[in-house]
C-alpha cells in the first residue's frame, strides 16, 4: 500500500511541481527519489544486490538512454527550425499560407503542417521544432494568443495522425509484433475516429482561441522572437517549402531501412537545402546553429529528466502490482486493453512505453479469448496517445517550455484538452464502433 501511495503520489507531485513551473531537472529526480524511498528501493547500486534495481542506476539509465537514442535527432531538428527562421523561409511560408487561407485559418495551417509531417514519419519532437518558427509567424500575423501554439502543434501531431491506420509512427507499429497485425489494422474504424478527432478537436481549439480573443488577448512579441520587420525582401514561399518536402521525402524513403535514424539524414538534408535555396537571405548562420544546439540540449535534458522518473517507477514492486491490476480488468477486452495502456502510458510518460509494457501481458491472454487482433491493435494504439500527455510528459514539457517558451499554467489547459481529452474520446468511439461490429 505504501508503495502505491509513493508511486501515484510521486506522479501527482511531479505534475503539481511541473504546473507550478519548477525546473524539471530538479523536480523529476526529487519526485523519483520520493517514489524510490516509499517503495523501499536502495538509493545506490552499492546498497543493492548485483543487477538489482536501485534509484540511481534506474534513473540515470532512463536519463542517459533517452539522450543516447535521440540527441542527434533533437539537434538536427532544432537547427533546421532555426535555419528556417534565420533565412526568413518560415516567415515567407507563413505569409503565403495566410494569404491563401486567410488569417482566421492560421491555427488550421499549423495543425495541417504538423499532420502532414507526422503522417509522413517525422518524429513528434522534430515536427514541433520544425513547424514552430512558421507557427510563431502565423500566429503573429493573425494576432492570435501565442499560448495556443503548443496546443496546435500537439493536436496536429499526436491525435488523428500518430495513432491512425497507416501511420509510420511507432505508436502504430508496436502492436504488430504482439498481435500479428499490419499498420492498417482496423482502418475503417480508424478513419472514422480520425475524422472525429480532427473535426471536434479543431472546433474546440478555435473555440478556446476565440474565447481568449474576446477577453482581449492578443499576440505578445518577445525580445527573443526573430525580427523580420527590417527585411526588405523574403525568400520565395514555394521554394521555401522545398526543405520541408525534402525532410518528409527522405524520412519516408529511409524509414524502413534506418528506422528513426532516417530523421538524421532527412533533417540534415533539410538544413542544407534551406541554406542553399535561400543562401542570399542568410543573416547569421553561426548564431542559428548555436541557438539550435542550445535549444536541443535544453529540450532533450528536460525530456530525459522525465524519462528517468519513468525508469524509477517501472522498477518498483508497486508498478508491477499496478500493471497486474490494469491488465486484469474484467469486462470487454477492448475496454480493459485501452485502460491498461492509457494508465501505464500516464505512469511512464510515454505512449510507446505504455504499449511495450502492457501488450506482452495483454496480447496472449486476449487472443486466446478470441478477441479480434485488429480491433485490439487500433484501440490500444489510440488510447496510448492520451494519458501520455499529462503535464509531466516528455513531449509536453519539450513543446511547451523548451520550444515555445511558454509556462504550463498558460499553455497546458488547451494542450491537455486536445492531446488528452480528444484521444480519450477517440478511444471510446473506437471501442463502441468495434463493439457494434463495424
Amino acid at each position: 500500500m505504501l508503495g502505491l501511495i509513493g508511486m501515484f503520489g510521486g506522479l501527482i507531485l511531479l505534475i503539481v511541481l511541473t504546473m507550478r513551473g519548477m525546473n524539471l531537472l530538479i523536480a523529476a529526480p526529487l519526485t523519483a527519489l520520493f517514489v524510490a524511498v516509499l517503495n523501499g528501493l536502495p538509493l545506490f547500486p552499492q546498497l543493492a544486490g548485483e543487477g538489482a534495481a536501485n534509484y540511481l542506476t534506474n534513473y540515470m539509465d532512463g536519463f542517459t538512454g533517452f539522450i543516447a537514442s535521440w540527441y542527434l535527432m533533437f539537434l538536427t531538428g532544432a537547427i533546421f527550425g532555426k535555419v528556417m527562421e534565420d533565412t526568413g523561409a518560415a516567415d515567407s511560408v507563413s505569409r503565403w499560407i495566410v494569404g491563401k487561407m486567410g488569417m482566421k485559418r492560421a491555427a488550421l495551417a499549423v495543425v495541417l503542417a504538423c499532420a502532414v509531417l507526422t503522417y509522413g514519419g517525422v518524429s513528434l519532437f522534430v515536427v514541433a521544432f520544425s513547424v514552430y518558427p512558421m507557427a510563431l509567424s502565423l500566429f503573429k500575423q493573425a494576432n492570435l494568443p501565442r499560448r495556443f501554439i503548443p496546443a496546435a502543434l500537439a493536436f496536429g501531431s499526436t491525435t488523428f495522425t500518430m495513432t491512425s491506420a497507416g501511420s509510420p509512427e511507432i505508436q502504430n507499429w508496436i502492436p504488430i509484433e504482439f498481435l500479428g497485425t499490419s499498420p492498417y489494422a482496423g482502418w475503417e474504424v480508424s478513419a472514422i475516429v480520425a475524422v472525429f478527432m480532427m473535426v471536434f478537436g479543431y472546433w474546440w481549439l478555435t473555440k478556446m482561441i476565440n474565447k481568449a480573443k474576446s477577453k482581449g488577448e492578443e499576440f505578445e512579441s518577445r525580445s527573443t522572437d526573430p525580427n523580420n520587420e527590417s527585411r526588405k525582401e523574403l525568400p520565395n514561399p514555394l521554394l521555401s517549402m522545398l526543405p520541408l518536402l525534402i525532410v518528409l521525402g527522405f524520412s519516408y524513403i529511409f524509414h524502413d531501412s534506418l528506422g528513426t535514424s532516417a530523421l538524421i539524414i532527412a533533417l540534415t538534408g533539410g538544413i542544407i537545402s534551406t541554406c542553399l535555396i535561400n543562401i542570399k537571405f542568410i543573416r547569421n548562420l553561426s548564431k542559428a546553429l548555436g541557438d539550435g544546439a542550445m535549444g536541443a540540449v535544453i529540450a532533450i535534458a528536460n525530456t530525459a529528466a522525465v524519462v528517468g522518473f519513468g525508469g524509477v517507477v517501472k522498477a518498483t514492486p508497486s508498478f508491477e502490482a499496478a500493471v497486474d491490476v490494469m491488465t486484469g480488468i474484467p469486462g470487454s477486452p477492448l475496454i480493459g486493453g485501452a485502460l491498461a495502456v492509457a494508465v501505464i502510458a500516464g505512469l511512464t510518460g510515454s505512449s510507446s512505453g505504455g504499449q511495450a509494457i502492457a501488450l506482452p501481458l495483454l496480447a496472449p491472454h486476449y487472443l486466446d479469448m478470441g478477441v479480434d487482433p485488429e480491433a485490439l491493435h487500433r484501440t490500444v494504439s489510440i488510447s496510448s496517445g492520451s494519458l501520455d500527455s499529462l503535464p509531466q510528459g516528455g513531449y509536453v514539457v519539450t513543446t511547451i517550455r523548451s520550444i515555445a517558451g511558454e509556462t504550463h499554467r498558460d499553455a497546458y489547459p488547451a494542450f491537455g484538452a486536445l492531446s488528452v481529452v480528444v484521444p480519450l474520446l477517440g478511444a471510446v468511439l473506437a471501442v463502441i464502433l468495434f463493439s457494434i461490429g463495424l
